[in-house]
């Protein structure tokens, strides 16, 4: 089944103690689109300025990946530059450049409005709530995610928003901060009565957590030696999460828990070079073989 993804194409610039790259393609809508295009159709929905060029377009050909929704105007690609700390855990913006991005309105072009699967990336909360008004049928299964400038500036729209999604995908600190709650069980059930009926925290080095009214289900972080750049990863593991769902069309209970490993397999790979680099040449045999490896990370006797 098809799947809609809406949100930021983008330029990055990124400085770790593994290396520094001056400007890269990036965005969330990007890695999200990237990562999902190994399980699934991809319908993407985004805007970019005149500095993005049929070359930067390639990340896109030859996937499953309908560009149809890239908007062009006139004007800079949303840029943003920031440095990572010695473990990885920390980051400074040092630049953020909204350029075109901030007059972005989504419009989805008529092919994409039966999309059964939709994800709607970091963007402002009325824009997520208006994407999901242009879908003509109520998704299979929606899911957003969101940040801490939204939920401290925009609380009662995200909050409306919330309402007519399935799941939410956000990180631990978003979840304390979105329900009160420091504890992420609590958190889960405070934000339930928002709407979502699933909650998935990504935890970073920590892995992912999934909480649903069928209990919790966790994921490790795939141990990696060298990790270079993690900007993009959480955006690449909801591709893997989404991506997987919609391939495999089911919600269940069992396929969501596949998915979460996916997700985590998508993420780890997306670290383990700049950019969109490694994904850009990774191979769908890589993906199943590093899933069994998940599968024997957590493997135990009683």
């Amino acid at each position: 089944m098809s799947l809609l993804v809406v949100g930021s194409v983008a330029f990055d610039a990124m400085e770790s103690p593994y290396g520094k790259v001056d400007r890269a393609l990036g965005g969330a809508a990007t890695y999200f689109a990237v990562a999902a295009s190994f399980f699934t159709h991809v319908n993407l929905v985004g805007i970019v300025g005149d500095d993005f060029t049929e070359v930067d377009a390639q990340i896109f050909r030859g996937r499953t990946i309908d560009i149809d929704g890239l908007e062009r105007a006139t004007g800079k690609t949303f840029f943003w530059a920031g440095r990572y700390s010695e473990n990885l855990n920390e980051r400074v913006t040092l630049t953020t450049e909204l350029n075109v991005f901030a007059a972005f309105k989504p419009k989805l072009p008529e092919k994409y409005r039966n999309s059964k699967f939709v994800f709607l990336t970091n963007i402002a909360p009325d824009l997520q709530r208006d994407v999901l008004h242009q879908v003509k049928v109520r998704p299979k299964l929606a899911a957003l995610d969101t940040m801490n400038y939204w939920i401290e500036r925009t609380n009662a729209e995200l909050r409306e928003t919330l309402k007519h999604v399935d799941i939410l995908m956000i990180n631990d600190s978003e979840t304390r901060e979105l329900s009160n709650e420091h504890n992420l069980l609590r958190a889960a059930k405070h934000i339930f009565k928002m709407g979502p009926t699933t909650l998935v925290v990504k935890r970073g080095e920590y892995g992912a957590m999934m909480v649903d009214k069928r209990g919790v289900f966790c994921v490790p972080a795939f141990p990696l030696e060298e990790p270079h750049d993690p900007t993009g990863a959480g955006d690449s593991f909801a591709g893997g999460f989404m991506g997987y769902l919609a391939g495999c069309g089911d919600k269940s209970d069992a396929a969501l828990r596949r998915a979460m490993v996916y997700g985590s397999v998508l993420g780890s790979f997306a670290v383990e070079k700049f950019g969109l680099d490694r994904l850009r040449h990774l191979k769908r045999n890589e993906i199943h073989a590093r899933a069994r490896h998940f599968a024997k990370l957590t493997q135990f006797k009683l």
